[in-house]
């Protein structure tokens, strides 16, 4: 069976398979995931088993706590990282124009449904279940009477006790009246308030995430920022500006598309970024649960159902060669040990449309299990691409990019096939920027792409590792892609040219992992001057 969602079945064979035990799987998905550290995930004991169980990519939240804690939680993830020998990317997630209650005494406040508050930008005013102080002065001036509102910690679903669900009845002066939708009770010291499709005029990147950029993010050299609350592409490239003036052009930016407005130019944005993240939490609450425009003028709408944000989304991404990840997918983990058949399917279905990641949040953050969500968000994933059509996700972008083909294209897409015919172990990629393997990724190889990151030739050999440590841990976050570090140290390399030293590097890791064995065959693409080159190799013992 053939589909839009790139699932193969075959019948009775794979049907068969599904009552069969699970082959134990020795390296991880193809599929990455991106676990968000906090509370329950701060210790190095228990972030080296996340890195174990299959996370790929940290992510830092600082729409909560300060620069201080992350630091210490990112001086935990470097001594797991070093602990358990493996590379992991820093994420940082900025805060961008959220509207937050201010709750100054911290204990919990119910609300009651069919009773009324008042949300005010008095914050000297004591929070209660009558009155909540933002910190945002114009809201009465931006909402009327009949829009809705969110007000919560973490969820924005409106059907748990810990979200709210409101409705705009009138504005007085700088207040705004709202009927109470739901029963709730909000804790915490902050809660976050939403405005659904309702453009706030504050900036995306705000001051304070200009703050920690450039402290925090600068210190530390962060590998991503996820961009909240992108709104369109001037938002991009007001962050590129803004980290080339500090010294972080080596930076990526993933916008988060969360909203109306930043569905609407969607496009735009993609051209920008160098990837995407769909947020599904805050997307879900901004569009009415049946309808979603997707990158559409205003004056040619056409409505989808919401769920074709994430597959149109993810087709957009996937055939510009750009990563995208999916956030909330196993939201009742944050108490559960395993996830709803529902969340399972989700997941599931994520892979199979195409993502590049699945991104965790409360779930290791806050939740009771951190370790348990990445190890079956990644069984889950590896499952799945069991039964990904890649032969037909070949076929779409070969036919998006159209001919006459560019020469890298061409090359990339032919070493792809070529792997798929000799049905190769793994394809080894060298590169410098990272950029020959997501171009591999682009044509979804069926098998893991191990790139064997060097310095470009030429470059200062004191500063090329920190470069070049940057561009392998970037890779990260792209399907199937897993980078090692190359050198031309001659103490390093052994007398070895760059080619031989590169495949030894390669296969001895890939043997290490099991993922390559004695007769596998493997795929080498390598760029020579101006022309890229595809060879195939067979493996022996001899090679080590």
């Amino acid at each position: 069976m053939q589909g839009g969602n790139h699932m193969l079945l075959e019948e009775p064979v794979r049907l068969a398979s599904v009552l069969a035990p699970a082959k134990p799987k020795v390296f991880p998905s193809l599929t990455k995931i991106v676990g968000t550290l906090g509370p329950n995930s701060h210790s190095v004991e228990v972030i080296e088993e996340c890195l174990t169980a299959g996370m790929s990519v940290a992510r830092f939240d600082f729409s909560w706590k300060d620069a201080t804690y992350h630091q210490e939680t990112l001086d935990n993830l470097r001594k797991a990282a070093q602990n358990v020998k493996k590379l992991c990317p820093i994420m940082l997630d900025t805060v961008g124009p959220e509207i937050q209650v201010h709750n100054s005494t911290g204990g919990a406040i119910e609300l009651i449904g069919g009773n009324h508050v008042t949300i005010t930008p008095d914050l000297s005013k004591a929070p209660s279940a009558d009155i909540l102080p933002i910190k945002f002065g114009d809201l009465a001036k931006v909402v009327k009477k009949g829009d809705t509102l969110f007000i919560g910690q973490y969820l924005f679903t409106g059907s748990e006790t810990t979200s709210l669900w409101l409705e705009v009845t009138e504005t007085s002066g700088a207040e705004v009246i709202c009927y109470v939708k739901n029963t709730a009770t909000l804790s915490g010291p902050i809660f976050t308030l939403h405005v659904s499709q309702v453009h706030i005029s504050m900036p995306t990147l705000s001051e304070y995430d200009k703050q920690v950029i450039s402290t925090w993010g600068l210190q530390n050299s962060v590998d991503i920022i996820s961009l909240s609350h992108t709104r369109s592409s001037e938002d991009v490239r007001e962050l590129r500006a803004f980290l080339k003036s500090h010294d972080l052009q080596d930076t990526q930016i993933y916008a988060k598309v969360e909203n109306a407005e930043g569905l609407e130019h969607f496009d735009e944005i993609l051209q920008e970024a160098d990837g995407i993240i769909i947020s599904r939490g805050d997307l879900g609450i901004d569009l009415p649960p049946e309808r979603v425009n997707f990158g559409l003028p205003q004056n040619t709408q056409f409505l989808h159902l919401v769920f074709m944000s994430q597959k149109t989304g993810i087709h957009k991404c996937n055939m510009a060669g750009k990563s995208v990840i999916i956030t909330r997918v196993v939201d009742s983990m944050i108490d559960n040990l395993r996830p709803t058949r529902a969340e399972a399917t989700d997941v599931a279905n994520a892979v199979l449309d195409g993502t590049d990641g699945i991104l965790l949040g409360a779930e290791t953050l806050r939740g009771q299990y951190p370790v348990d969500a990445v190890r079956t968000v990644g069984r889950i994933c590896a499952e799945a691409e069991t039964v990904y059509n890649q032969s037909l996700h070949f076929k779409k972008v070969v036919r998006h990019v159209g001919e006459p083909m560019a020469h890298e294209e061409s090359v990339a897409s032919s070493a792809v096939r070529s792997a798929m015919k000799v049905k190769a172990a793994a394809i080894v990629v060298f590169t410098f920027s990272g950029r020959a393997a997501r171009l591999i990724a682009k044509y979804r190889a069926p098998m893991p792409v191990l790139a064997v990151v060097f310095p470009r030739e030429g470059s200062d050999p004191s500063k090329w590792r920190s470069y070049g440590t940057t561009q392998a841990r970037q890779c990260f976050s792209v399907r199937g892609v897993y980078p090692l570090m190359g050198s031309t140290d001659e103490a390093e390399t052994g007398g070895l040219t760059k080619e031989e030293y590169g495949i030894k590097l390669a296969l001895n890791y890939g043997r290490s992992v099991g993922i390559i064995k004695p007769y596998d065959r493997v795929i080498i693409f390598e760029k020579i001057g101006d022309s890229s080159v595809v060879k195939i190799i067979e493996c022996d013992d001899s090679e080590r």
